[in-house]
C-alpha cells in the first residue's frame, strides 16, 4: 500500500485541487477536458457548437480562474484533478 497518498499534505493538496476545479463552470470544465486532450479551439468549437473565439475566451477565463499560465501546467492540473488521465 502506498502510504504517501494518505499523508495530510497530499490530502490537503487534493482538497485544494478539488476546490479550484469547483470554481469552473460546467462549460469551462468541458473546454478544459477537450483542451488537455489536445483538441484545437476550432475542433472544440465544432463539438460544443461554439465559435473558436468563444472557446478561446473560455480557455483564457478558466486559466485565469485557476491561476495557470501555460498549457503544460493546465495538463498537470487536469490530471491531478481527475479530469483526464495519461492514457
Amino acid at each position: 500500500m502506498d502510504t504517501r497518498s494518505m499523508s495530510p499534505a497530499n490530502d490537503r493538496k487534493s482538497r485544494e485541487i478539488a476546490a479550484r476545479l469547483r470554481q469552473l463552470s460546467n462549460r469551462e470544465r468541458e473546454v478544459l477536458k477537450l483542451v488537455v486532450e489536445g483538441h484545437s479551439n476550432v475542433e472544440i468549437g465544432r463539438r460544443l457548437g461554439l465559435s473558436p473565439k468563444t472557446v478561446a475566451t473560455y480557455r483564457s477565463r478558466m486559466m485565469q480562474k485557476l491561476g495557470i499560465a501555460n498549457l503544460p501546467a493546465l495538463v498537470k492540473f487536469a490530471i491531478l484533478a481527475g479530469v483526464t488521465s495519461l492514457h
